[in-house]
């Protein structure tokens, strides 16, 4: 029964299981992130405050509900005003970004419907424009204008609008963006003409449509090549085509590696070579179209007719609005620039084609060229690359060690230099030390062989202080002392900012004078 109700649902169950499976460890991950970021958080006098909730929320997508229950277990609460005051101003700061003001149509002509002719014609001569208003956002005044006739493409689909130009008795208005509203086609543009009841010529931006039509095609030759490749659980997710590059996402489980990105390449590019021509069907019965097996976006709402494109008689049919080569022969080269996840159980796919995507690969052999001339050899490049890092974690090791040792000697010499402090050992000192990791090993170390210790770092690095505050666990529990608190307090001193757990906090700056004044007032914290 249920299969017969949501044939979609069972015929991808596989996938559902991977993206559910992937959405767990999704949601892991941000725990795991949450947690730790918990712990840095500054908790004097029992409190959250509502900013650092709101950050856990907005930034690392830690639910409030979570903090609140860390909170209690530790027996502290949450400033929930502070919360709910930070995410309305978000929330307001959101509202006034997104806010415009909108005139009322101006009518010229009172006649209805807009007939679209950009599928076969570039230009008019002889529209007239319907109506108009003003619309004031952030970006300043501009001008909406509808006309009777139009070869505009407007946004839609994934592709972006045309822009160009309108001709009033001589007058040109330049078309910033075409959008699409009910069933009004909207030219934006930025001032009206002086006669806004002349004939108007219309004229779109002609290379600028090449690009697209390009970049548009060559996602449907994608598309196909995917499914072919990854499986047919593949389908589209998403897209944005414009007149420099092409995004497509796509519902897949895992990253698609190097060699699986190479032969989608491959297969795009020979698709295009075979210079195969555009099968446009208009006005197609849904029904009819559905048993050809043109692709349908689950969940997309299709009228009782639509456009059917198809390339190379079954090998891309889709239900499509936008525009596209005659043949694919003029997209010219297709190259995939990035791969990556954008949400459990999507891959995103950034590609240019024609002249962007010469423009990327001349870079990449730029680059390459110049990697080259670096090692006065054009041959074995990438052994030579490899030979180099090896040789740079190799030496790495060597200065870790040396770190290592050198933080020993100085922990022999620095544990007859703590200061008894009503019944507390404390070592505050400036260290020559420079590599974090040593510094942080070489405080922990100390804290274990002395124990009920509080110790204080001063360092500088590249002309950049830091300060390292180790406190034994017990100590802090009983004193009440805080390492992120007070090292964000002595980071004043040095013009910086830091943070970390209640046990260990470092911080750094970007006054290294100031390094001693912070190191002098260190003792005063611990009273």
């Amino acid at each position: 029964e249920f299969a017969d109700v949501f044939p979609e649902l069972k015929a991808q169950e596989a996938f559902v299981q991977k993206v559910i499976l992937e959405e767990e460890k999704s949601f892991l991950r941000t725990l795991e992130l949450g947690l730790k970021r918990f712990e840095t958080l500054n908790t004097e006098g029992g409190i959250v405050k509502g900013s650092e909730a709101f950050e856990m929320f907005d930034t690392f997508g830690f639910p409030v509900d979570l903090t609140a229950l860390l909170a209690s277990e530790r027996g502290l609460s949450v400033d929930t005003e502070g919360f709910n005051a930070a995410l309305l101003e978000q929330k307001q700061r959101s509202k006034r970004d997104a806010e415009k003001q909108v005139g009322d149509w101006v009518v010229v002509i009172d006649e209805a419907g807009v007939e679209f002719v950009g599928y076969d014609i570039g230009a008019v001569n002889d529209a007239k424009v319907l109506k108009y208003r003003a619309v004031k956002d952030k970006k300043g005044l501009q001008y909406q204008i509808v006309l009777n006739k139009t070869p505009f493409y407007p946004e839609g689909g994934g592709q972006v609008g045309d822009t160009g130009g309108m001709i009033f008795d001589g007058e040109f208005i330049e078309v910033t963006d075409t959008k699409k509203e009910n069933d009004l086609i909207i030219h934006y543009v930025s001032n009206l003409p002086e006669n806004i009841k002349a004939d108007v010529a219309g004229i779109v931006d002609a290379e600028r449509r090449w690009k697209i039509q390009a970049n548009h095609s060559a996602t449907h030759l994608l598309h196909a090549v995917l499914r072919s490749v990854l499986g047919t659980h593949v389908a589209q997710k998403g897209s944005l085509v414009n007149e420099e590059y092409l995004r497509f996402d796509i519902s897949h489980f895992e990253k698609i590696n190097d060699s699986q990105i190479a032969e989608i390449e491959a297969f795009v590019n020979q698709q295009i070579r075979a210079n195969i021509k555009l099968e446009e069907a208009r006005n197609v019965p849904i029904e009819e179209a559905r048993k050809s097996g043109a692709m349908m976006l689950f969940g997309e709402k299709y009228g009782e007719s639509v456009r059917m494109i198809t390339f190379g008689n079954d090998f891309s049919i889709e239900l499509c609005g936008g525009l596209h080569v005659k043949e694919t022969g003029r997209i010219g080269t297709f190259k995939i620039t990035s791969e990556a996840a954008v949400a459990a159980g999507v891959r995103r796919i950034e590609a240019v084609t024609g002249a962007a995507a010469e423009a990327y690969m001349n870079g990449e052999l730029e680059e390459l060229t110049k990697i080259r001339d670096i090692f006065k050899n054009p041959k074995e490049t990438a052994k030579k690359v490899e030979v180099l890092v090896d040789e740079n974690k190799a030496l790495r090791k060597q200065i870790d060690l040396m770190h290592i040792e050198q933080a020993s000697n100085l922990q022999k010499e620095l544990r007859t230099q703590f200061v008894d402090n009503e019944g507390v050992k404390v070592l505050i000192q400036h260290i020559s030390l420079t590599d974090n990791n040593a510094i942080k090993t070489l405080a922990t170390n100390l804290e274990k062989e002395i124990g009920n210790a509080v110790i204080i770092f001063g360092s500088v690095s590249n002309d950049k202080p830091q300060l390292t505050i180790c406190i034994s666990p017990d100590l802090a529990k009983a004193k009440g002392w805080n390492a992120g608190a007070m090292v964000k307090e002595l980071a004043k001193d040095i013009k910086g900012g830091g943070g970390g757990q209640p046990v260990f906090a470092t911080a750094g700056g970007t006054d290294a004078s100031g390094l001693a004044g912070a190191l002098g007032r260190a003792k005063s914290l611990l009273k």
